[in-house]
């Protein structure tokens, strides 16, 4: 981590009675400190002010845990970091765990790391084991992926592209939210192995109020929930069904294979034409799979069936289908009333034959023009390029 600028931010709400042990014990490994001052009330203020060596970043009203984390990771891009390892201000983490999160990070770079806390340690509060199997819970349900403490404050923040997300929570739950947003990323979320220390429950200073903060945490589940149903894991089975094909279509763009992209192509062009309203891409992709042709090229050329392009298809299709049955073309544009819904059917309703019977053979012949086209097109560009 030498080239990397690490800082180590700790956020604080009327700690005063720890705050300073904490960051004493943080500069025994960290040179970068940022205190962020969460609108305490206590003797917070005037205790870091003397403290020399470190940054400070205040404001007068509390405004949440979340929000704490936010504006550090603003300062942190701002100033340079490329990490921000926050450590929590209530004397519960080890700052001698620091070294195995740098460690850590060394080994594998970008990874979100989160210290894994002995959850059956003394003094452990039992809300907090509940929480934290709630909330793996939910972050395994959200990402499909599985860690054994999502709530630990003690973590190292790659910011390269976390400092260009934006977030809704500002409260506990944006623990939550950052670590399922970052997943969804692909930014690699892990644990480590970290020491905790509970206080007896009489020194102990807890801002965490279960009724609002579960009902927070809750709504915020339920959010990612209806998001990663609906779009998480849509997109991951679109990713992975097309992932070879994107990597094909690269190696195709420039190495040109030509009869793989023609064929796909034509196929697409095929299904562009049949009459497979409204599925002509479900179709495309189909085929292209049974037929282990390239489904993105054939998804691309089916979607040419665009509105300005319809009305054509219609009529070429049911001329073919006339030629083809040696009759005389039904479908006769000046005829139709394209107001009335009752003259668009029987329009169609006569032409049924031709226009199905059509569509295959003009499909066919459209498709055999494709095929042609760009597969002498990428031959000529392919020996062209050799020369």
């Amino acid at each position: 981590m030498e080239d990397k600028k690490v800082l180590v931010v700790i956020p604080t709400y009327n700690n005063e009675g720890t705050i300073l042990q904490v960051i004493s014990d943080v500069k025994n490994y960290a040179s970068d400190i940022l205190v962020v001052n969460d609108g305490c009330t206590d003797s917070t203020h005037e205790l870091i002010a003397g403290v020399d060596g470190i940054e400070r970043l205040e404001y007068e009203k509390n405004a949440g845990k979340g929000v704490a984390l936010k504006r550090a990771i603003r300062w942190a891009v701002e100033h340079g970091y490329d990490y921000m390892l926050t450590i929590d201000a209530d004397g519960q983490h080890f700052a001698s765990d620091i070294p195995a999160f740098l460690e850590a990070s060394q080994n594998e770079p970008d990874t979100l790391f989160i210290g894994a806390r002995n959850l059956n340690a003394e003094n452990m509060p039992g809300k907090n084991s509940f929480a934290n199997r709630f909330s793996n819970f939910w972050f395994k349900v959200d990402t499909a992926k599985t860690l054994s403490d999502t709530q630990s404050g003690f973590r190292l923040y790659p910011l390269e592209k976390l400092g260009k997300m934006h977030f809704i929570t500002g409260r506990y739950e944006f623990e939550v939210e950052i670590i399922v947003r970052a997943a969804w990323k692909d930014i690699p979320v892990k644990n480590i192995p970290i020491q905790v220390y509970y206080a007896p429950a009489e020194e102990r200073v807890s801002h965490f109020q279960p009724l609002r903060d579960f009902t927070r945490i809750s709504i915020l589940n339920t959010g990612l929930f209806i998001w990663a149903i609906f779009f998480h894991y849509p997109w991951l089975l679109l990713r992975r069904f097309v992932k070879k094909d994107l990597l094909e279509l690269k190696s195709i763009m420039k190495t040109m294979h030509p009869a793989k992209f023609a064929t796909s192509a034509a196929l697409g062009i095929f299904c562009c034409i049949f009459p497979a309203w409204g599925f002509q891409a479900v179709l495309a992709g189909f085929l292209a799979w049974a037929l282990k042709l390239n489904k993105i090229v054939s998804i691309a050329f089916s979607a040419l069936s665009l509105p300005p392009v319809i009305p054509a298809i219609v009529f070429f299709s049911c001329y073919t289908g006339a030629k083809v049955l040696g009759q005389p073309l039904m479908l006769n544009p000046s005829e139709i009333d394209i107001t009335s819904w009752k003259s668009l059917v029987s329009s169609f309703a006569e032409a049924g034959g031709q226009y199905l019977l059509g569509s295959v053979v003009f499909g066919l012949l459209c498709a055999a023009f494709t095929f042609v086209f760009f597969y002498g097109f990428l031959t000529t560009l392919k020996s062209i390029r050799r020369k």
